[in-house]
C-alpha cells in the first residue's frame, strides 16, 4: 500500500505523532540503510555493511518514517527484541519518498541526510536485496553482521564513546574473508575457483584476511588525521582529531584510540584509550583487557609519554612517562624514595599511598605525573616525580 504525499512540515509533524502513538511502537536507539556485500559462494551470507550514514540516539523523526514505510510495504516491524534488520524493496523507497516529500527539495549537504540517503536509493530504480535496514531498540549483544557494523561506525564515527557498546559474540558473527580493496571474498569460494582464477589471470591480489575490515575502507578522518597506513587501524577504532598514526610498529584496534591530538607510532590494544597529547612511542605497547591487563582496560591519560618499545598494563594518569624499553604491569614491583613519595602524593592528593618503599604497579594506577624508570645498576623499576613536560609538535598535529 502506497502512503500518500505529505505536502507540508506540518503535516509531515503530524504524521510522525500519529506513527509514534501506535500500539507497540518502541523508539529506536539507532538506525541506518546499508549496502551488503554477500557472499560469492552463498548469497544469504552478509560479509559486509556499508553504511552510507547511521543515526545514534538522534533523529527519531526519519526513524518513525523508515519503520511506517516497512509497514506499509507489507514488513512487519518486530518491536519485541533488541534489533530489526531486513532488506528493503521498492515500495519501502516510495512510501519513504512520499513521507520525506516536504524536504526533499532541501537535502542537500549537511541538511536531512535521511532524506539523501532516500532520494540516492530512490534514483537508482530497482534496488534489488543489496540493501538492508538496521534498527537497534536496545544495547544488547549483536545478533547480526549489520548490527555489529552499526555498532562499529557508531564508535569510529565518535557517535558512541569507547568501550560503552555490547559487543559481544562480535567476533562469532563475523565472517573471516579475504578483503581485496574494500570487498570481500569467502575464503571457500576462492578456494573453489583458485585453478581457474589463477589461469584465467582474475585471481585477485589479496590485502588481508580478517573479519574486520579496515578504518579507512568506510571512515572518512579529520582533515588534520593522518593514518600512513591504512593496514594499521582497524574497524571500529575511534581516533580523535589530530591524531597521527605512523608506519612500522603502530596499531590501533576496534573499540580503541584517541580522545584527542596524540602521536602513535606503538599499539593501542582493544579498549585501550589515549588521552589528548600524548605520544605512543615506537614499539610501545598500551595492553588490552585480553593481554595481561587482569580484564582491566587501560586509559593512559593527558601529555603522557610512552617511550620506544615499552610495555605499559595499568591506567596511567596525566603526564606521566615510561620510559624506553620499561615494563610497567599491576604486579610490577616499584620502587620509590621517600622524597620522590611526598612529591607524588603532593600531585595526587586524592590518592592514598602507605608510607613505604616497594609499590605494586596497581598501587600505582590511575595516578598524574609518575616518571617510571630502570635502575641501570640493579635493574629495579624506579617510579619519581616527573619534571618534564610532554609536548607534542603542534605543525604535525
Amino acid at each position: 500500500m502506497a502512503i500518500e504525499t505529505i505536502n507540508s512540515t506540518d503535516e509531515f509533524k503530524d504524521l510522525i505523532s500519529q506513527i509514534t502513538s501506535q500500539d507497540g511502537y518502541k523508539e529506536p536507539m539507532a538506525f541506518g540503510i546499508a549496502r551488503v556485500d554477500r557472499g560469492q559462494k552463498n548469497a544469504d551470507k552478509v560479509l559486509q555493511a556499508n553504511y552510507a550514514l547511521i543515526n545514534w540516539k538522534e533523529n527519531y523523526g526519519s526513524g518513525a518514517v523508515f519503520i511506517k514505510a516497512l509497514q506499509e510495504a507489507k514488513i512487519d516491524v518486530d518491536f519485541s527484541g533488541s534489533e530489526f534488520v531486513v532488506t528493503i524493496n521498492d515500495e519501502f523507497v516510495k512510501n519513504a519518498m512520499a513521507m520525506f516529500a516536504p524536504y526533499i527539495g532541501e537535502a542537500i549537504g549537511d541538511a536531512h541526510k535521511n532524506v539523501q540517503v532516500i532520494k540516492t536509493l530512490s534514483a537508482m530504480g530497482d534496488i534489488g536485496k543489496n540493501f538492508r535496514i538496521t534498527i537497534l531498540f536496545e544495547d544488547d549483544a549483536p545478533k547480526s553482521v549489520e548490527s555489529v557494523y552499526l555498532k562499529l561506525y557508531a564508535l569510529s564515527l565518535q557517535k558512541a564513546p569507547l568501550r560503552s557498546l555490547n559487543l559481544n559474540g562480535a567476533f562469532g558473527i563475523l565472517s573471516n574473508v579475504a578483503w581485496v580493496g574494500n570487498t570481500p571474498y569467502e575464503l571457500e569460494y576462492l578456494r573453489e575457483n583458485e585453478i581457474e582464477m589463477k589461469l584465467n589471470g582474475t585471481f585477485p591480489t589479496i590485502d588481508s584476511v580478517d573479519k574486520f575490515p579496515r578504518y579507512l575502507q568506510h571512515i572518512i578522518p579529520a582533515d588534520n588525521t593522518r593514518i600512513l597506513d591504512s593496514s594499521k587501524v582497524r574497524m571500529g577504532a575511534s581516533l580523535s582529531a589530530g591524531t597521527t598514526v605512523m608506519p612500522g610498529a603502530s596499531y590501533i584496534n576496534f573499540n580503541a584510540g584517541t580522545l584527542g591530538p596524540v602521536m602513535v607510532e606503538g599499539r593501542i590494544s582493544s579498549s585501550a584509550i589515549v588521552g589528548s597529547g600524548s605520544d605512543v612511542g615506537g614499539g610501545a605497547s598500551i595492553l588490552g583487557v585480553l593481554s595481561g591487563t587482569d580484564g582491566n582496560p587501560i586509559s593512559i591519560g593527558e601529555n603522557t609519554l610512552l617511550g620506544a618499545n615499552s610495555v605499559t598494563g595499568i591506567p596511567l594518569g596525566d603526564g606521566c612517562i615510561v620510559d624506553a624499553g620499561v615494563t610497567v604491569l599491576s604486579g610490577t614491583k616499584i620502587k620509590i624514595a621517600p622524597e620522590q613519595l611526598a612529591l607524588i602524593k603532593e600531585a595526587n592528593p586524592e590518592a592514598n599511598l602507605e608510607d613505604k618503599t616497594t609499590f605494586k604497579g596497581v598501587e600505582l594506577q590511575g595516578l598524574n605525573g609518575i616518571h617510571y624508570r630502570q635502575n641501570s645498576t640493579t635493574g629495579e623499576i624506579v617510579a619519581q616525580r616527573s619534571t618534564r613536560e610532554v609536548k607534542l609538535n603542534e605543525d604535525l598535529h
